[in-house]
């Protein structure tokens, strides 16, 4: 709570008046953002309302626990069915990346349900390994440096904000154990379903941060503050040149 707290005072995420869908697929960081949103109502001194949405791929997917547990914890919640599934089986041809496909989907779908509740900012459940990932994934794979922004304006006018972009997955792995969390893992993944390649790139960026970090324990702090500290004028932009 209180890494969340300094998280939000540093990115203005959450203001007075904020009406905010969260993105609840049930995995560990995003019940653990909804409990740590929840708690955050109490402590904060504004107001805002939040509702847990969980997007519904269409393959039959069983959210009864997930529905149980936010009732439990008088989390608002609904489950937006779609027929993304359906239309992957379409659209996703065989040896694929499908792993942009579903993202991007229920990226949109989550837009969409936000305009529907009056909802003027969606929460993203990323954290600092999700950041660190993207990061050397644009830099190895596609020649970017880009990562993951705490807080940024989508094309429809909606605000988007990472609450848990700071943290580290290891500690909401453990909160959500800890706290018994009925947290749902790939069972729920479409791509369990779907004659594709696996997502190689993620895991094998995964397991090299791994790597560097036993080499060099302060990789993910060092990582925090230098997202921070971009100095712009030192790399190759030409528009940087005309002096």
């Amino acid at each position: 709570m209180s890494k969340l707290g300094k998280t939000n005072a540093e990115f203005n995420l959450i203001e007075e008046g904020d009406k905010i869908l969260v993105g609840l697929s049930g995995g560990k960081d995003s019940l653990t953002m909804v409990h740590a949103l929840r708690e955050q109502q109490r402590r904060a001194p504004f107001k805002f309302e939040f509702i847990a949405v969980t997007v519904s791929y269409g393959m039959g997917e069983n959210f009864d626990k997930l529905i149980a547990h936010c009732k439990e914890y008088d989390i608002a919640h609904a489950v937006h069915d779609t027929q993304i599934y359906d239309l992957a089986g379409e659209k996703i041809r065989k040896n694929s990346s499908f792993c942009s496909f579903f993202s991007r989907m229920r990226r949109g779908s989550l837009y969409s349900v936000a305009e529907k509740y009056g909802c003027n900012k969606v929460a993203l459940g990323h954290h600092m390994d999700d950041a660190a990932e993207s990061f050397f994934m644009n830099f190895i794979y596609n020649g970017q440096m880009r990562s993951l922004a705490p807080k940024y304006r989508a094309e429809n006018g909606l605000i988007v904000i990472r609450p848990l972009i700071q943290m580290r997955e290891r500690q909401l792995a453990a909160c959500a154990v800890d706290n018994s969390m009925p947290t749902i893992g790939d069972e729920a993944c479409p791509s369990m379903r779907f004659d594709v390649k696996m997502p190689h790139a993620r895991a094998r960026t995964k397991e090299m941060l791994k790597n560097m970090e036993k080499e060099f324990p302060s990789l993910f702090t060092s990582l925090n503050a230098a997202f921070k500290n971009i100095s712009e004028d030192s790399f190759f932009e030409k528009e940087k040149f005309n002096i």
